[in-house]
């Protein structure tokens, strides 16, 4: 190798050495990874009970101020908006089975997608079926997880699990 490629090479190395060890820096040890999932599985049960419950108190803890949900019907909702609906009863859940949970994360970031299988009656009828969702949580200054977004798309064939 010329020593002018060589040198670009020993310097490309040396960036790659470099950013892997910033990388690193901010990369979650596996131990605290896998307790921060348990903690998101375990609001992921907190917020299912919540909504099939009924528990305002709950849900106001568990969403952020910010909150902003997409419904299956493509209508955005605030916190309040979300909250306002599970106390007056528009929607009324008799049971949410979830699957297919996988959490990643981020940072103070985690991304939550699931399948939840739902009998639920809503202001326009009967809204039970297959959904697939999303939902966001971030970590506060505190190290409270808050719920930011939440998305659910109907499954319109349920056979289907992709």
């Amino acid at each position: 190798m010329p020593a002018g490629k060589n040198r670009c090479f020993a310097t490309s190395i040396a960036a790659l050495v470099m950013l892997a060890a910033v990388a690193s820096l901010h990369a979650m040890p596996r131990a605290e990874r896998h307790e921060t999932r348990h903690e998101i599985e375990h609001l992921e049960d907190s917020w299912r009970n919540a909504v099939l419950k009924g528990n305002i108190a709950a849900m106001d803890s568990l969403l952020a101020d910010d909150y902003m949900a997409i419904t299956p019907t493509g209508i955005l909702q605030s916190k309040e908006q979300a909250l306002a609906n599970l106390r007056s009863g528009a929607v009324h859940f008799k049971s949410i089975d979830l699957s297919d949970l996988k959490i990643r994360l981020y940072g103070t970031t985690a991304l939550v997608t699931s399948r939840a299988e739902v009998a639920a009656t809503g202001p326009e009828g009967n809204v039970s079926g297959s959904y697939r969702y999303t939902r966001v949580y971030v970590r506060d200054t505190h190290g409270a997880w808050h719920i930011v977004s939440f998305e659910a798309s109907k499954i319109t064939d349920p056979g289907r699990h992709h």
